[in-house]
């Protein structure tokens, strides 16, 4: 008896520690506290029963009206929110690099104060970016004397080839030595930004024509542009009666200062011009009492829209 009653005391304080416990592990922060070093690698829950069948369950009786969904109503807007109306005149959506549009440039329409000329070179074309008809016409017309208009025209169908160039095919007319021909060109930008066009011309006499041109635009400022190009003329046989030669025949050289205003769709430009005759060419123009070589101040503009 003594015993159990020296050992109540003892009892009734272990109770009420125990009591009180989940009172002081409530108000316990936790925070602080880091499970990451805790190893779990061995904890398997493959053993767990998850196959527990819930074909009984039924869910007819609960009340879903308020959830949307559903069929629609007879004045519901379509999908393609038009309200039900098709693509109708309205078109349907395509890429814009795909619409037809058409241009027009004059890459040259200036003059030439030595010999009292007006060169020109133009172009407007229809189509894409993937298929294009271009109509070109370059040449030079005089303002003296028999005001004769000396120019190459060309109706070609256009396509890129690559990234940086393009290639087209059609037919030409020469006015200078009044026959037709067959064309077939290609044109791009080579290395360094030099903007190339080569083209051949096929005529009807079997007479063969190769005019290959390169151009680099030096930009000094937002408007102020030096331009060299040259541009290099190469025959297949003689043609005495209209000054052609075998070969080379003709080079022809320019550099212009150029001032980009109006969005920079026109520039007006002045230059400098050298033309030479090349190769028996020379000896033929000597024979022709006509000049070998060539300069002039050149003035003039530049425009497209």
């Amino acid at each position: 008896m003594k015993t159990i009653k020296k050992s109540l005391p003892f009892i009734g304080v272990s109770s009420f520690a125990l009591l009180a416990s989940p009172l002081v592990a409530a108000e316990m922060n936790m925070s602080d506290m880091e499970h990451s070093s805790m190893h779990m690698s061995n904890m398997n829950h493959s053993g767990m029963d998850m196959t527990d069948d819930m074909a009984d369950m039924d869910h007819g009786d609960m009340d879903m009206s308020g959830m949307q969904g559903g069929e629609p109503p007879a004045d519901a807007r379509s999908p393609d929110y038009s309200n039900g109306m098709g693509y109708g005149e309205y078109g349907k959506p395509v890429m814009m690099g795909s619409l037809p549009t058409w241009g027009i440039s004059v890459d040259d329409l200036g003059y030439q104060f030595e010999e009292d000329a007006v060169n020109f070179e133009l172009e407007g074309w229809y189509g894409d970016d993937s298929h294009r008809v271009r109509l070109r016409t370059e040449g030079h017309a005089a303002t003296k004397d028999d005001k004769a208009i000396d120019s190459l025209s060309s109706l070609a169908y256009w396509q890129p080839l690559s990234i940086f160039w393009n290639g087209e095919v059609g037919a030409a007319y020469n006015t200078e030595n009044d026959k037709s021909a067959l064309m077939a060109g290609i044109t791009g930008t080579a290395p360094y930004f030099i903007e190339t066009d080569a083209r051949a011309y096929v005529y009807t006499d079997g007479q063969v024509q190769l005019d290959l041109g390169a151009e680099y635009e030096w930009r000094l400022d937002q408007h102020w542009v030096v331009i060299p190009e040259a541009e290099l003329t190469v025959f297949s046989k003689d043609d005495t009666d209209n000054n052609i030669t075998k070969g080379f025949n003709e080079l022809e050289t320019e550099v212009r200062l150029t001032y980009e205003m109006l969005s920079r769709q026109l520039s007006p430009y002045v230059g400098f011009s050298y033309e030479t005759a090349l190769g028996d060419a020379r000896d033929l123009r000597r024979q022709n009492n006509e000049d070998v070589d060539t300069s002039s101040i050149t003035a003039g503009v530049e425009l497209w829209f």
